[in-house]
């Protein structure tokens, strides 16, 4: 848990500079935040204070981003109804190791760009924890959201002993490994879903993107490229003899992508929430800015897309792996990485990612 926090600060590596593609995915997802917004606040009859909270919120211009998202919405609904702007208490949580001063350096900005009417009545904290624990008092949230967070378990599964030459699942494996890390999601999903019903009001929204696949089969190649690309560069290493052979087959990621029917069977046995929305947001595994067809795409195009896929997920794994295997091996790990995705890029190139978007209200 200690480690599953993105890299901080603003440097080449960082988070904040390597999350275009979460950005670009909750602008996908805005329209339906903004219609669950608006139809929290009528429910619940314009309340004189709204409570929001953004779950596993990380650092960057996307946390502010969508924050400023839902309190302008918030303004703009008690506007067009001719109503006082409510006070709004805006909740940002991740876990302890997040970069929050990166955070609290963007409030500021944050405050001047909202209406002079409402800037006295706008206010931002942090929140360090698990959301896999309570954080609020009972009944205290109007709007609960969270985006690209809960792929993320509470631990590394257990029952795992025999994942040895892979960080995650990866065809062919034994089904035991499938069922502990669905396990895992089924048990930490469910567990979210208890501590928000707590921690919600009646009739609360929730509005939570993440990660998911598109096939029922668990092992298809469609569904973890990212993580086999880890793993071949990993293996690479023990053949150099830079990394123990011992220190891979122990290493594994605490993240499970499920497919639809998973998470809409734990929402509906868990019971406290209603589905509003459950919408399929695709994407690409490489992207690249060019105008030309696929076949016409050079090498540079391809080992530029290669290289932001690379750094993207550097920005996500760094504190894992220098946990587990020190900081020397980051730089030769990442060029393994590249090297990988450059010789796989005509199989991957088209592979879609897959991203779930779930609206709920508190029952």
């Amino acid at each position: 848990m200690s480690v599953v926090s993105m890299k901080g600060g603003d440097g080449e590596h960082s988070y904040a500079n390597n999350s275009e593609v979460q950005k670009g995915i909750a602008s996908d997802a805005k329209p339906v935040v903004v219609k669950n917004v608006k139809e929290m606040i009528v429910k619940m009859d314009f309340p004189g204070c709204i409570k929001v909270a953004d779950l596993g919120c990380s650092s960057g211009k996307n946390t502010i981003l969508v924050m400023s998202e839902i309190v302008n919405t918030i303004i703009a609904t008690y506007q067009q109804k001719g109503q006082n702007p409510p006070e709004i208490d805006c909740c940002l949580n991740d876990l302890p190791d997040n970069d929050f001063n990166a955070i609290f350096k963007l409030v500021p900005s944050f405050h001047e760009k909202l209406e002079t009417n409402v800037q006295g009545k706008c206010f931002v904290s942090g929140l360090p924890g698990s959301f896999y624990k309570r954080l609020f008092p009972s009944k205290s949230l109007h709007f609960v959201h969270s985006s690209f967070s809960l792929h993320w378990l509470s631990k590394v599964p257990d029952g795992l002993e025999e994942n040895k030459t892979n960080v995650y699942l990866r065809s062919p494996c034994l089904p035991s490994l499938y069922e502990s890390y669905l396990n895992q999601f089924k048990n930490d999903f469910s567990m979210f879903l208890r501590m928000r019903a707590e921690e919600t009001m009646p009739n609360a929204r929730m509005a939570l993107t993440l990660l998911g696949r598109k096939t029922l089969d668990p092992l298809s190649n469609n569904c973890f490229q990212g993580w086999s690309l880890v793993s071949d560069s990993l293996l690479d290493l023990v053949s150099e003899g830079i990394v123990k052979e011992s220190d891979v087959e122990s290493f594994n990621v605490p993240f499970y992508n499920p497919d639809a029917s998973e998470v809409k069977e734990i929402i509906e046995n868990e019971g406290s929430f209603e589905i509003n929305n459950f919408e399929t947001i695709f994407g690409l595994f490489f992207s690249y800015q060019t105008g030309v067809k696929d076949e016409d795409v050079d090498q540079s195009c391809r080992l530029e897309a290669v290289k932001k896929r690379a750094n993207m997920i550097r920005s996500i794994m760094e504190p894992m792996l220098v946990a587990h295997f020190g900081d020397a091996i980051i730089e030769q790990l990442f060029d393994k990485y590249t090297y990988h995705g450059c010789q796989r890029y005509d199989t991957l190139c088209n592979k879609p990612t897959v991203n779930f978007f779930v609206s709920l209200t508190r029952k």
